[in-house]
């Protein structure tokens, strides 16, 4: 893992400013002598930049990113906990960690602290940016702010703006948190009862009923100790284990509050300002990010082609189905949209569920 340490204030959407900026990130292979083979991969909630650990099915020899052709980069978000500036980073104003005193960001923070990095690795040109989820939200959002720095975009399971059905999860979370005694107590532990009921609550929406019936059945009669209650459980012990609660509230927040149109004149309208071609993949069995809200994107951008991929997993199924997604995204890199843009010779129709937008 690298460091870049930028030793200016950094200014965020809220109006708050940060004294200096810490960014932890991965690099694989080697820029080309063209400076062309670029691939920015960005990361979902609770990932880190190691992006060969977590998408090893996608970063790899003979894989779609392969360090021998591609110079892959990805960042750890603004806001985590594994190595870029999060809550438990040192306040200079108190000389303890942020904790809970760290600023509200937005998905827009995160993306500037991107771009910070792009320029410091002296990045012109960026072949692919890709993301699954929120880190689907940031590059729909970086090509938005930079549509000439990328050849291809790659949003899977992600949206333009995050859903009141998202939010009402992600308030569930925090709820679970906040109702923690312990959470402020400053102790190795603190919150560690909310953060797990937390990810469990966050569980039921990664993935799908049947996920569950095919996975956690019960072969035999019971009267407690299910197999689901066993693996709700061991998901939130996991996650505490690795993760640390105010980072947790502080990017659920940034997700609520994404929204591409805000400051731009609405959805559509910021979404018409990417130039790249923009492949949009959704996931039928996804109850959190439905796939009406990668579809909406593919409408409202002019070079997009939309894809649905089945799998039992739900909203993981990015970071499970990898044959899948090998397939379109080789396709992808190689050719391009697979038809003409999507608009041409048609009207913009709006789904189910996305009239709000």
């Amino acid at each position: 893992m690298n460091i870049l340490n930028h030793r200016y204030p950094f200014s965020l959407e809220s109006g708050a400013v940060l004294p200096e900026l810490a960014i932890a990130y991965h690099t694989y292979g080697t820029l080309n002598a063209k400076k062309d083979n670029v691939i920015w991969i960005c990361h979902a909630l609770t990932a880190d930049s190691n992006a060969a650990d977590w998408w090893s099915g996608l970063v790899g020899a003979e894989k779609p990113f392969d360090p021998d052709q591609h110079f892959i980069i990805c960042a750890n978000m603004l806001g985590s906990c594994y190595g870029t500036t999060g809550p438990t980073f040192v306040n200079p104003a108190t000389n303890k960690p942020y904790a809970q005193d760290f600023p509200i960001i937005t998905v827009r923070d995160m993306v500037r602290a991107h771009q910070i990095l792009c320029q410091h690795l002296e990045i012109e040109r960026i072949q692919l940016i890709i993301g699954g989820s929120m880190g689907g939200q940031q590059a729909i959002e970086w090509a938005i702010i930079q549509p000439d720095l990328f050849e291809k975009v790659c949003i899977i399971a992600s949206n333009a703006k995050h859903s009141p059905w998202g939010i009402a999860f992600n308030e569930s979370q925090r709820m679970a948190i906040e109702a923690d005694t312990t959470l402020y107590d400053g102790t190795e532990e603190a919150g560690r009862k909310g953060l797990e009921a937390a990810r469990a609550i966050a569980m039921i929406s990664y993935r799908h009923y049947d996920t569950y019936a095919r996975t956690q059945k019960d072969e035999e009669e019971k009267l407690i100790d299910f197999n689901a209650s066993s693996y709700q459980r061991y998901q939130g012990h996991k996650l505490w284990k690795r993760f640390d609660v105010f980072s947790y509230i502080r990017l659920s927040q940034a997700m609520d509050s994404h929204d591409v149109g805000r400051g731009r004149g609405g959805i559509s309208k910021a979404l018409a300002q990417v130039k790249a071609p923009t492949l949009t993949v959704g996931i039928q069995s996804d109850v959190l990010f439905p796939i009406n809200e990668q579809r909406f994107i593919a409408q409202n951008v002019f070079n997009a082609q939309f894809e649905i991929i089945d799998s039992l997993y739900g909203h993981d199924g990015f970071l499970i189905e990898y044959q899948k997604l090998n397939t379109l995204i080789t396709s992808f890199l190689h050719y391009g949209t697979r038809h003409k843009p999507y608009f041409e010779g048609m009207t913009r129709k709006v789904y189910p569920g996305m009239e709000q937008f």
